[in-house]
């Protein structure tokens, strides 16, 4: 396992490039900027706390994590779409422990389609494996298709060349939880482990020519596939939500995501 190299910063630049090439995600990736500097800012947040490192207890570590919410809820109510803007609204109002139980569920249960505990909890869990924490309350089966560090989906597969004798590239999965990458086979589902070529299939673009769809027949899971030995200044996580053509294509064949990306797609 190792932790993501692109920093805050990568990602940010990346999506506001990425913004002005694509009119098709444009407003999707306005808002993922936004929220991307949101995330900037708790990561900052907790690296900035004198004498504190997160425990890997996230009842424990709320307290501090609580301090900086406001500050993804205020850039999602200003930034994002209507239904989120008013979640984020809702929120800000709730009930002492509302908030709380939508952090400690999500973390013990993760769900692709809890949107503000996964944006809010992910420069948290970083910022853990950064710092050599690990996650003490979270109880997850260890599987090579899963984070070794967490336990969570992937969100994203990529090749890149880690080492000069290589040709191809060595795959790495991004994590959803806590984006770190780690090792995974080339030739293999990241959902149920087929590793038989004829149940394995890949579809790109030429509009996408580094991204790729990798689906499997077996399960009929995908994941976006971004090829780094083509495009060596792609970052993984921005650009395979810019390509939402492709869960289109994917999803009219009957495919459904590992995992949805932050934007829900």
């Amino acid at each position: 396992m190792s932790v993501t190299a692109e920093s805050w910063d990568s990602r940010i630049q990346r999506a506001e490039e990425l913004t002005c090439k694509f009119d098709a995600t444009r407003e999707i990736l306005t808002f993922y900027t936004e929220l991307l500097k949101s995330q900037k800012a708790v990561d900052e947040f907790l690296r900035s706390r004198r004498g504190w490192l997160p425990s890997g207890s996230l009842a424990e570590d709320l307290p501090v994590l609580q301090e900086c919410l406001p500050t993804v809820l205020r850039r999602v109510e200003l930034n994002g779409p209507a239904p989120l803007a008013d979640e984020a609204r809702q929120l800000m109002s709730a009930a002492s422990g509302t908030v709380e139980e939508m952090l400690l569920g999500y973390w013990r249960t993760p769900s692709d389609t809890q949107f503000f505990a996964k944006a809010f909890l992910q420069p948290y869990a970083h910022w853990l494996a950064e710092s050599g924490g690990q996650p003490v309350d979270r109880i997850f089966e260890g599987r090579d298709n899963r984070c070794p560090f967490c336990g969570g989906m992937p969100q994203v597969s990529s090749l890149r060349i880690t080492e000069p004798s290589s040709e191809s590239g060595n795959r790495d999965l991004t994590c959803a939880v806590c984006t770190t990458n780690w090792r995974f086979r080339r030739v293999a589902c990241a959902f149920c482990d087929e590793e038989r070529p004829t149940k394995l299939g890949y579809f790109h673009t030429p509009e996408y020519d580094h991204l790729r769809i990798e689906s499997c027949d077996t399960c009929n899971r995908y994941v976006k596939g971004v090829d780094l030995t083509r495009l060596g200044f792609a970052v993984p996580l921005v650009d395979e939500l810019a390509a939402a053509a492709l869960d289109v294509w994917a999803h009219e064949r009957g495919f459904t995501k590992i995992e949805l990306n932050l934007v829900g797609l």
